[in-house]
Parts: C-alpha cells; sequence; structure tokens
C-alpha cells in the first residue's frame, strides 16, 4: 500500500486508512473508526495507528481532522498526557546505584492517587491568561498535583540507549485537572448537541466552533497542555536529584517532551483543520518523538517522517491487547515476573492488581515498529532498567 498504509476501509463517508490490518483490531475499536469516518465535520480521512485500540468515543491511536467543531472525548480526559526523555552522561549504573536511585524518585514523587502534602512552588504553574473557569476552579489543588505521576499506564523508566548512555522517560499528563476540564466540556457538548437534536448516544458530543464553549474548551484545554508539560518537568527535576544524589558527577541533556492527547490548529491537504490526537503523536518531518513499549520491552526514540496520509502522525506507544480487568484475570503474575526478572529489570509488578501493566497486557512494539516504518525512523534504541509505576 501507498505511504505503508495497511488497509483502506471504504465503507463509510469517509475513508478509514490503517497503518496495521484490519483483522488486527478489535470490533469496539473499529466502530469507533466507522463512527468518526461518518460525522459530518470530519475532514479527508480517518488516520488509524497500529497501537490502537477501543477508548470511549474515538479509539486510542487514531487520528481526526475536523472543520468547524472539537470533540473534547477526541482529546480525551487527561489532556496532554505525553512523554519527555532527558539524556544522562552515564554509560553505565551499578544496580546498587539504580536501587537507591528508584528509592529516592518513590519518596519525591507521589505516585497513583497519591499528591503532595505540601503546596509545590507556584512558579511552576503556566501562566493564566484569557478566561479559565475550570482551571481557576481547580487551580489550588493542581498546586498540590503537579510533579506527580498518577496511575494507569503512567510511568518513570530507567533505560540504556542504543547510542550507549542511559536514559531518563516520563509518562504523565494534567492528572485531575485535565480530567476535570475534559468531563465538564463533554458535558456541556451533550447539553448543546441535545438541543440541537444532535445524536450524542456514541461518546462524540461536540463544540461547534460558532459556540463560545469552543474558544473556552481551547483556551483551559493548551493550559492543560502546558500544565502537563510542567508536571513532567518537575517529576524530571526529581528524578535528577535523586539521580545527583548517588552519583554527583552525572550531567543531564537532550530534553525531549512530546504529547499524545490534544488537538490543534494545522495545515493539511490545503485546508486549516483541528487535528485530534488521541494516543498518538505528531511526527512531522524531522521532529523528535519517543515511542514506549511496555515495562519489560523497548521504547524508541524516533525522528518523524512527515507522513501526510498520518497527518504527520505516528503510535504513542505499542496499545493494549486487552483490557485491564482481562488482563488481571488472564495473565500469569509468576510468569509476568519471572520475565522481567529473567532481563535483569526492577519492575513496578507485586501482585495481581498491577498485571493490567504488565508486558503481556500489551501489544508487541516490534511489531507496532514495522506497521509504521512509513511514518517515523527509529534513532535510538532503549532497553528498560528499572520501573516506577502508579
Amino acid at each position: 500500500m501507498k505511504a505503508g498504509v495497511n488497509a483502506v476501509i471504504k465503507t463509510e463517508k469517509l475513508p478509514i486508512k490503517l497503518w496495521l490490518d484490519e483483522g488486527q483490531m478489535e470490533e469496539g475499536a473499529l466502530e469507533q473508526a466507522r463512527n468518526l469516518a461518518n460525522l459530518p465535520f470530519a475532514f479527508s480521512h480517518i488516520a488509524i495507528m497500529p497501537d490502537t485500540h477501543q477508548g470511549y468515543g474515538m479509539p486510542i491511536g487514531a487520528v481526526l481532522a475536523t472543520q468547524g467543531a472539537i470533540i473534547p472525548n477526541a482529546v480525551g480526559v487527561d489532556i496532554g498526557c505525553g512523554m519527555c526523555a532527558l539524556r544522562t552522561s552515564l554509560t553505565d549504573i551499578a544496580t546498587d546505584d539504580l536501587k537507591e536511585v528508584i528509592k529516592i524518585i518513590r519518596d519525591t514523587v507521589p505516585v497513583g492517587f497519591n499528591h503532595h502534602t505540601e503546596r509545590q512552588d507556584e512558579a511552576w504553574m503556566p501562566e493564566r491568561k484569557g478566561e479559565l473557569p475550570i482551571v481557576a476552579q481547580e487551580y489550588e489543588s493542581a498546586l498540590y498535583q503537579i510533579g506527580t505521576l498518577g496511575s494507569g499506564n503512567h510511568f518513570i523508566e530507567i533505560q540504556k540507549g542504543s547510542d550507549g548512555y542511559i536514559w531518563i522517560m516520563v509518562h504523565s499528563g494534567s492528572r485531575n485537572l485535565g480530567f476535570t476540564v475534559a468531563n465538564h466540556y463533554d458535558d456541556v457538548a451533550q447539553r448543546l448537541n441535545r438541543d440541537a437534536g444532535e445524536d450524542v448516544s456514541r461518546g462524540l458530543a461536540f463544540l461547534p466552533e460558532s459556540s463560545e464553549y469552543f474558544d473556552l474548551y481551547w483556551r483551559e484545554m493548551n493550559y492543560c497542555l502546558e500544565f502537563a508539560l510542567a508536571n513532567r518537568k518537575l517529576m524530571m527535576e526529581r528524578v535528577e536529584a535523586a539521580f545527583m544524589e548517588v552519583l554527583p558527577e552525572v550531567e543531564f541533556a537532550d530534553f525531549i517532551n512530546k504529547p499524545h492527547n490534544f488537538a490543534s490548529e494545522e495545515e493539511h491537504f490545503g485546508e486549516t483543520v483541528i487535528v485530534h490526537r488521541k494516543g498518538a503523536t505528531r511526527a512531522r518531518k524531522g521532529e523528535w518523538g519517543m515511542i514506549p513499549g511496555s515495562q519489560g520491552t523497548r521504547s524508541f526514540l524516533v525522528k518523524g517522517k512527515g507522513e501526510p496520509m498520518s497527518f504527520e502522525s505516528c503510535s504513542h506507544g505499542a496499545g493494549r491487547i486487552m483490557s485491564r480487568s482481562q488482563a488481571r484475570k488472564t495473565l500469569d503474575l509468576k510468569e509476568e515476573v519471572k520475565a522481567l526478572k529473567d532481563r535483569g529489570i526492577l519492575h513496578a509488578i507485586r501482585n495481581r492488581k498491577d498485571l493490567d501493566e504488565a508486558p503481556g497486557s500489551y501489544k508487541d512494539i516490534d511489531e507496532v515498529m514495522r506497521n509504521q516504518t512509513g511514518l517515523v525512523e527509529v534513532q535510538i534504541e532503549l532497553r528498560p532498567l528499572a520501573v516506577v509505576k502508579g
């Protein structure tokens, strides 16, 4: 297929272009992609990345371009969720030193549902510009959330790069701030759509560009994007401090940041459109990005190829192969732990409830990467050494 597209579905109003085989998509995700393709304001085609799986309203790993409307659920509830990476000057690290670094990280970066017990320095918070009603409502709470990891698939990982250096990667988002903004504007969109006689049963309620709420959501979404970056930066600073406490000679360079839950105004195929990336990474030509595997498999630092058909996008990770509840029910705890131990990885699987983030719950990252050779070029491969999870 041209441009590395594996398949094209032509049964809907707009074509759906897949960077995986149609048979590799779960039926729920496929149905959601069809719903996107039939939206009256969708533009050109729907792009489905190789890590796709069913989400709420829109598949995770999908890219939707629109004109005249924005869909809060096509951005997602964790607005600005993404990753950052930082190279250390270390070419090796002893296991005992690594364990001590991880211990300090756990002491200084709250994980799961935990927040800081003290208000963080307000200098970390993005500047508030214009009317931001939900941000203003949640601002004080956010001062306790900034610099916290969260739960689910969020992680802090220490990795060994194929370039010979030790790397740090952080994956997190906008915490409860983004969640509250997303849910508020989805509720508003549902109300507006019902009043206008629109179908809101598919989780794709939208804010028309003519509505005052469009501009309000746009501002608050972008604030959450900035907050998510600040959140990752503060965590990264705490990780740097942990390294420096154990290994004072260490230095850091080459910071990379990439969100994968956001909407942006862009030019594609000669038109100005709003590109929604939900669990998808922007991959303009020469643009750096990160594609993590799982806590037991390789991650990749890549450069985009600027492929027009993917709206200059690529996957944001390996993507789930089973739901969290299914992983907890079906995966073997001893086998998953043994696999990580055999690879020498300091991991975060302690009991059955942690199996939702076990490597066995994710797609084969190598297959995902093979499916997007037309979208990105691998620059550095990263092998996990130690993982902190929520």
